[in-house]
């Protein structure tokens, strides 16, 4: 018996060693359990092609969202942590002045255009459902979405003052300044800013919502929004940023406007909360739009035919200034 353990010992020995005996004439090599994760990774990967990717997300259905954290309220202030890289996490802009609107907001004397339409969709109103009334009584304290309809767009939206299109089709710089530019861009105007995520910080609370409008008061600031200068719009406190309703809510804003911190992240860091709940426009229900579609194939390792390395590749009309 104890022949057989002193075996097992000894094979169990050489499967544990981080370094092989080399041969004699070969220099040593030493492989990392992070190596060895990595092959082990590599070799799992399944590849298809961009249609079958398609198919396949589209018929597993919608993406449980990850943990939903949305009870906390002690989320430290980003301002003081340290501002480490992360994949799929883009820079923080701070300090940031952030107002409201709303989808079926009419013109005003100090808001002359009406947010009937944005500047991708003609029709947003429409779209959405019903007028998104801003009045908190009029408003599910749970969902945080307006009452009476059932909301056909993520009432989880903001503006952000630039758009990436316009009557000639991209802007010039759009391309060397958005970062997933080349990642996403498809045809001549279709935004590709249009959908993407952001991350609102304010008082210990984090919310995450889709940019879906451009403004306020401007559509060209790129040098803010995608490099860290700061608004070059000066009205309403140098505001920078316009937040729905059920945002504004949600982050318990009271007023017209607060200071904010915000940043882009990738639809595949966005953690479950309200914002997962409703819309055609909203990848956590929709998952034939192209970041559920992206999510899908990282969950599943999924290399589409042609990529190198990695996972490969995985509309509008614009509008308005405010």
């Amino acid at each position: 018996m104890w022949h057989r353990l002193l075996t097992l010992c000894l094979f169990a020995t050489c499967l544990l060693r981080p370094e092989a005996q080399a041969a004699p004439g070969q220099k040593k090599t030493s492989v990392s359990s992070r190596q060895l994760v990595t092959r082990v990774a590599s070799d799992t990967r399944k590849e298809m092609s961009e249609e079958s990717l398609r198919m396949a997300a589209i018929k597993a259905g919608p993406l449980r969202p990850t943990l939903d954290q949305s009870h906390r309220r002690n989320f430290p202030d980003p301002k003081t942590l340290p501002q480490r890289p992360r994949v799929g996490a883009y820079p923080w802009h701070f300090d940031i002045t952030a107002t409201y609107f709303y989808i079926g907001e009419l013109a005003t004397q100090n808001n002359p255009v009406p947010n009937t339409a944005s500047s991708w969709d003609s029709a947003w109103d429409d779209n959405y459902g019903g007028y998104d009334d801003p009045n908190p009584a009029h408003r599910d304290p749970r969902t945080f979405a307006p009452k009476g309809f059932t909301p056909q767009l993520n009432p989880f939206y903001v503006a952000l003052p630039y758009n990436d299109i316009d009557k000639g089709g991209p802007k010039p710089e759009a391309e060397k300044v958005i970062p997933w530019y080349r990642r996403d861009k498809d045809g001549k105007y279709e935004s590709v800013c249009r959908g993407m995520w952001v991350q609102i910080y304010y008082k210990g609370r984090y919310c995450f919502a889709q940019w879906e409008d451009c403004g306020p008061f401007c559509t060209d600031d790129w040098k803010y929004v995608f490099l860290g200068a700061r608004p070059k719009n000066t009205a309403n406190k140098a505001a920078g940023i316009d937040i729905s309703p059920a945002v504004r809510d949600y982050l318990g804003i009271e007023g017209g406007m607060a200071t904010v911190h915000w940043r882009f992240v990738e639809f595949a860091l966005v953690p479950g909360g309200p914002w997962a709940r409703y819309g055609k426009d909203n990848p956590f229900v929709n998952p034939a739009l192209k970041q559920a579609i992206r999510k899908y194939q990282l969950r599943n390792r999924i290399i589409t035919t042609g990529a190198r390395r990695g996972y490969g590749k995985t509309s509008a009309t614009p509008r308005k200034k405010r």
